[in-house]
């Protein structure tokens, strides 16, 4: 029974990331960049200023790519970074005004896609389903490895 129900939690679980992957790949949920500068661009835009390294390890990438992908963030001029003064290879990262406009237009798109997944869910079982998802992150991390 305990391999039938983790089965069943990989499959449900593939399921979900792909039809998410399918929506995050979308230019309307995306604003035209690609999926990881979409996702690097969404955590900078929540914390308003964070450095390449951990924004890396935020992202779970190594700092190589963490560093191609704000290069060209910044060439699209999305985001700037600021070398700092004292130790020159500590870079922090902020969004540039362009760069919060479409931070804004992707939250804007993402709340009001899973306000509507959310509200689709029978009432009685929202707080079900918020208590197993937080549940499950915490689980994962705990078996990263």
């Amino acid at each position: 029974m305990l391999n039938q129900g983790s089965e069943m939690l990989r499959e449900q679980l593939r399921i979900l990331v792909r039809n998410l992957g399918i929506l995050e790949k979308s230019d309307a949920s995306c604003s035209g960049i690609t999926l990881a500068q979409c996702h690097a661009l969404v955590e900078i835009g929540r914390v308003k200023r964070i450095s390449l390294i951990n924004l890396a390890d935020l992202l779970g990438l190594d700092k190589s790519t963490m560093s191609r992908t704000i290069n060209n963030l910044v060439d699209v001029e999305l985001v700037k970074r600021d070398i700092d003064e004292e130790n020159r290879r500590y870079v922090t990262i902020q969004l540039t005004d362009k760069g919060v406009e479409v931070f804004k237009s992707i939250e804007d798109n993402m709340s009001g896609y899973y306000s509507g997944i959310f509200n689709s869910l029978p009432e009685n079982k929202r707080d079900q389903v918020l208590e197993s998802l937080e549940l499950l992150v915490q689980s994962i991390k705990e078996n990263k490895g």
